[in-house]
């Protein structure tokens, strides 16, 4: 008995050294870690608190919105995540057309979008090279090896062969949509950045320059080199660690060019302000929407398809593209549920969605583009 005893007691012993060495290295990788971003200054927290909805140290939405993340959905997800379902991810490879650097180059006077998979594009418009979310990492986590991986293993395009590139938009701060490894591989060649307010203070921490950094509030109109653009609101949250939950506001993008005009999503679940936006800054020529990663639990913060086919809609678009599905896996869903959903949701409504395959070039300067549902044939 006194054997089992002291089996026991030691089994107690080593369990509380391992979770004590175990929370000393979280802390420390929590406190080092390049991943986690920027520390906000008193003369940034006095900027955030003139911008109308910054309150007790964080932002918030401009209607009520709740994450859905009480422990019951917790657990009642986390059995879900559990279960086994081939169709969260690919079983094979996806089809990828792969684009050249030069070429881009040489007919950047041609406006185009490219998808990259998930949120990520490149545009460009009136000559400039344009990056939208460029997360083009392997994994949206701070500890990669923790993470599910790209669906890919190859992009249309290397992060080290992108062109020289004018602007790089960033919606919010999450891991799948600002890419530390993405930043510091493309910092050099990147002419600005145009961000969310508070979000400057990761790419200063990255070392940026701030001259680089051009930082955001809603509903905030906004001109460099030629390029007109406007930061406008979405229902979601920021953060990167675990104690700077909203210290950084999120939104959407209009970018303006000659003869194109495009929204940008970012993340968010659906309310008014896609009207307000469409009413302000409409019609789109294309408006890139958020369908991909939702659930019923969080739909405050994610879209479902119809939502987002309603968005396109009430955008005034004539052509919708559903963004932020076909890279990784972050819900629950099939993987390529997303597209299904809001193609069938945008017949009901009279709207025109397409679905180009990751690398495909969609010419801004014809419409004549159609649905294609890609994935039936793998």
């Amino acid at each position: 008995m006194k054997f089992v005893w002291k089996l026991i007691k030691g089994l107690f012993k080593w369990t509380f050294i391992l979770l004590f060495l175990f929370a000393i290295g979280v802390f420390v990788f929590m406190n080092t870690s390049a991943e986690f971003g920027g520390d906000h200054t008193d003369e940034d927290i006095r900027r955030y608190e003139k911008t109308g909805h910054y309150k007790e140290a964080v932002f918030f939405n401009s209607v009520e919105t709740t994450r859905g993340f009480s422990w019951d959905v917790f657990v009642k997800t986390f059995k879900e995540y559990l279960k086994e379902n081939p169709n969260r991810d690919p079983q094979v490879e996806l089809p990828l057309v792969k684009q050249d650097s030069l070429k881009l180059e040489q007919t950047k006077n041609e406006s185009k979008l490219i998808w990259f998979g998930h949120s990520a594009f490149l545009l460009q418009l009136d000559g400039k090279n344009i990056l939208l979310d460029p997360m083009l990492g392997k994994a949206p986590s701070p500890v990669k090896w923790l993470s599910r991986k790209r669906y890919s293993k190859e992009l249309p395009l290397a992060i080290a062969e992108l062109p020289q590139i004018d602007f790089v938009f960033i919606s919010h701060d999450h891991y799948d949509h600002l890419d530390l490894e993405t930043i510091d591989l493309i910092k050099d060649k990147v002419g600005h950045f145009i961000v969310p307010i508070g979000v400057g203070a990761h790419f200063k921490s990255w070392d940026v320059p701030a001259s680089k950094i051009h930082e955001f509030n809603w509903w905030e109109d906004g001109e460099v080199n030629g390029l007109e653009f406007a930061f406008t609101p979405t229902r979601h949250f920021s953060g990167r660690g675990i104690t700077d939950a909203n210290a950084t506001l999120w939104g959407s993008w209009v970018i303006k060019g000659k003869d194109s005009r495009v929204f940008f999503s970012g993340d968010g679940g659906y309310g008014d302000h896609f009207k307000k936006i469409g009413d302000a800054y409409g019609p789109f020529d294309f408006a890139l929407v958020e369908c991909g990663q939702y659930n019923d639990n969080w739909k405050q913060i994610h879209m479902r398809p119809e939502e987002s086919a309603q968005a396109v809609k009430d955008l005034n678009a004539k052509v919708g593209i559903p963004i932020h599905w076909g890279a990784f896996t972050l819900s629950l869903h099939d993987w390529f549920e997303p597209p299904v959903r809001i193609k069938k949701a945008a017949d009901s409504l009279g709207v025109n969605v397409v679905t180009p395959v990751i690398g495909e070039t969609i010419d801004l300067d014809s419409l004549n583009i159609r649905y294609n549902p890609w994935w039936e044939s793998l």
